[in-house]
């Protein structure tokens, strides 16, 4: 017997939420540096939505991607976990802006800033929108230890990083500079 055919926008929340529960999972002990100590998971639900704001077309892989855009980076995920479980795309998309934690900070932030011109649209849309998570931290809840030079410095590096991207998402980069702008209200040295 055949079966019939899946319903899309059923298939699509289903593998929304696989996603989703992957990165719970992965997170599950992580907080965010922050002084709340929010929960990680916060910041890829805010990086998800973001993505899911900012595009015309339906990309389900894109979203879980930015679901999961942390998981080889900061879990003790391999790409070849999210191969097997999310598919061929979504594992290109995550090593796509996965820095190598082998290097030196500064190294994996100087490599972020020459690599973004040749990011496909896609990952800098997803790098986008991880960026403002990680700006939006920094405004309302940033590390303790963090002193006004470090989060200047933070907020002038991603400038740089997003300033690279050769085809940004117009809808996120109005966002990001929208974000940036506020960094003078609200941050005080």
């Amino acid at each position: 017997m055949v079966q019939p055919n899946p319903d899309p926008t059923l298939l699509a929340a289903q593998q929304l939420l696989a996603a989703a529960q992957f990165a719970s999972e992965k997170h599950a002990r992580q907080k965010r540096k922050g002084a709340e100590g929010a929960p990680y998971i916060n910041h890829l639900l805010e990086v998800a939505s973001l993505v899911a704001q900012a595009i015309d077309q339906p990309d389900t892989n894109l979203i879980m991607a930015a679901l999961l855009h942390d998981t080889v980076e900061d879990t003790a995920t391999s790409p070849e976990e999210l191969l097997s479980r999310f598919g061929p795309d979504v594992a290109h998309l995550v090593a796509e802006v996965t820095d190598d934690k082998s290097l030196p900070k500064q190294e994996r932030k100087r490599l972020q800033e020459e690599h973004a011109p040749h990011k496909s649209p896609r990952a800098q849309t997803l790098k986008l929108a991880d960026k403002i998570s990680n700006l939006r931290g920094i405004l309302y809840s940033p590390p303790a230890d963090w002193d006004y030079a470090r989060k200047k410095e933070y907020f002038a590096w991603a400038k740089r990083v997003v300033d690279g991207f050769a085809v940004p998402n117009p809808r996120l980069k109005a966002e990001f500079e929208k974000t940036l702008s506020k960094f003078d209200g609200v941050v005080r040295p």
